[in-house]
């Protein structure tokens, strides 16, 4: 993303704490929630902390670089006493939700079986991954972001790759480098995520874009699958300090699948913005997710959505996006199946998708006719903790991007993030808009190209190519 001045509300320039009564302080409900705290520009982390102190909470970390911070309170009254648009809780919106997490992962490296499952990767030899590797593996000077679940350290195809010294945990707004912290618990997503960036070269189960380059464990996900917008920035945050040229973001942030510039919205939007553009200034290309909704990301306003727990609609305008992907700057990402057509959950839109990738597709009918696969023939082959499991998403097309990043990183080391992008997409094979997008054979069209073929919604510029990254002619 390039980087921006900070704008932030008239109300933000103009805090000024209030000491509150004692009494008030100690009317407090039993339930200790997060927020996330915007602040003027330039605020100091002493005067942040007197700011969280004076509304009754107490400080957990501040980003002094994009004046962002994350507090706690068991005060009922925190964000108001700080104002709406300052301070927001998303565990709020989210404790009625009833989510709850998944089983737990095993990390057995025993389990793993050897045999060499290269061949099942039809994602790679479709964007030229296996030619490339023949040229360049990438560089271990590279450092690239898994912002996600965790990383199996012990799977013997990303033990290699993996740096602990880089990796943290942030599910509680506040980087911590402990091993504990970074590594999966509840979901093999982030493993799988990582064996398509960087899986060993090794002869055995199944290699990745990139294996030359390192990777990091940043785990911004939950238990409960939940991607809260504190982890997100800390995790932006941790990428910038250890001098990450890529990262990976296959989730969008929480609560709200799209995110508008308004109210108490405005918190995570706005501090999204500051920790990407912080980000981006510094060094960083940040890869994302468009999302499995299978929705034109482009022109929400006017469009209805139930918010989390169906309580409550809201009514979305212009200025919503999906976070991190939306953003100005993001590289945002569609999944292709097998043959090269926007899979049926991928969302698009004209302006917002840069790349393709290989996701996966769920439909049989939407890469084979005759109907005669299984639907999981279709998804991608990667690792997870004790093995290797295909999955399908968008979750899965990104970190093919991200990893022909890592091999542009590689090739260009001086290169800046808006160098890096732009190599991406003018490297990319053009796909043209769809005849026919009638995916299951009902006579409707299940969504509409707009555009044309160096660039439409479906596919931005095209499907992203390894191949080209290092040099090489399709």
């Amino acid at each position: 993303m390039l980087a921006t001045s900070l704008v932030t509300t008239g109300a933000t320039a103009s805090a000024v704490a209030v000491e509150p009564p004692l009494d008030a302080c100690a009317a407090s409900s039993n339930t200790e929630l997060r927020y996330l705290v915007l602040f003027a520009p330039g605020t100091s982390e002493p005067g942040a902390t007197s700011e969280i102190t004076a509304a009754c909470g107490s400080p957990v970390v501040y980003y002094p670089e994009i004046a962002v911070g994350v507090a706690t309170s068991t005060d009922a009254g925190f964000a108001e006493r700080l104002g709406p648009d300052r301070a927001f809780s998303a565990e709020r919106v989210l404790q009625d939700s009833g989510r709850s997490g998944e089983a737990t992962v095993t990390t057995d490296p025993e389990t793993v079986d050897s045999e060499n499952r290269t061949a099942e990767q039809w994602d790679m030899t479709m964007i030229g991954a296996d030619r490339a590797r023949l040229v360049t593996t990438g560089s271990r000077d590279v450092l690239v972001g898994v912002l996600d679940s965790g990383i199996d350290p012990h799977h013997p195809d990303l033990a290699a790759a993996l740096d602990p010294a880089a990796s943290a945990g942030c599910l509680s707004g506040k980087a911590d480098p402990s091993p504990q912290a970074w590594a999966p618990t509840a979901s093999p997503h982030g493993t799988h995520v990582a064996g398509t960036i960087a899986a060993a070269d090794d002869g055995r189960g199944i290699t990745g874009v990139a294996p030359g380059v390192r990777i990091a464990s940043v785990k911004v996900v939950d238990d409960s699958g939940y991607i809260l917008p504190e982890y997100a920035v800390c995790g932006l945050m941790w990428a910038t300090a250890n001098g990450m040229k890529v990262t990976n973001n296959s989730y969008f942030v929480d609560p709200w699948l799209m995110t508008c510039d308004r109210e108490s919205e405005h918190v995570v939007y706005e501090s999204m913005r500051r920790a990407v553009d912080y980000a981006t200034s510094h060094g960083v290309l940040t890869v994302a997710a468009a999302t499995n909704e299978g929705a034109d990301l482009a022109d929400p306003n006017g469009r209805t959505v139930r918010d989390p727990g169906g309580a409550k609609r809201r009514t979305l305008d212009s200025t919503c996006k999906v976070l991190p992907a939306g953003l100005r700057g993001v590289v945002a990402v569609s999944a292709v199946g097998r043959n090269e057509l926007k899979t049926s959950y991928s969302s698009y839109g004209l302006g917002v998708i840069d790349v393709a990738a290989p996701g996966g597709e769920t439909k049989p009918k939407a890469y084979d006719p005759s109907g005669g696969k299984q639907a999981d023939d279709g998804c991608v082959l990667s690792t997870v903790p004790g093995g290797y499991e295909s999955m399908c998403g968008t979750s899965m097309a990104t970190p093919h991007v991200t990893g022909v990043a890592a091999l542009l990183a590689s090739e260009h080391p001086e290169a800046t993030p808006q160098t890096l992008s732009k190599m991406l997409t003018e490297q990319a094979e053009p796909l043209p808009c769809p005849a026919d997008y009638d995916l299951d054979g009902t006579g409707a069209q299940d969504a509409y190209c707009t555009g044309y073929q160096p660039y439409n919604s479906f596919y931005g510029h095209g499907l992203v190519d390894a191949a080209a990254a290092v040099g090489l002619t399709r």
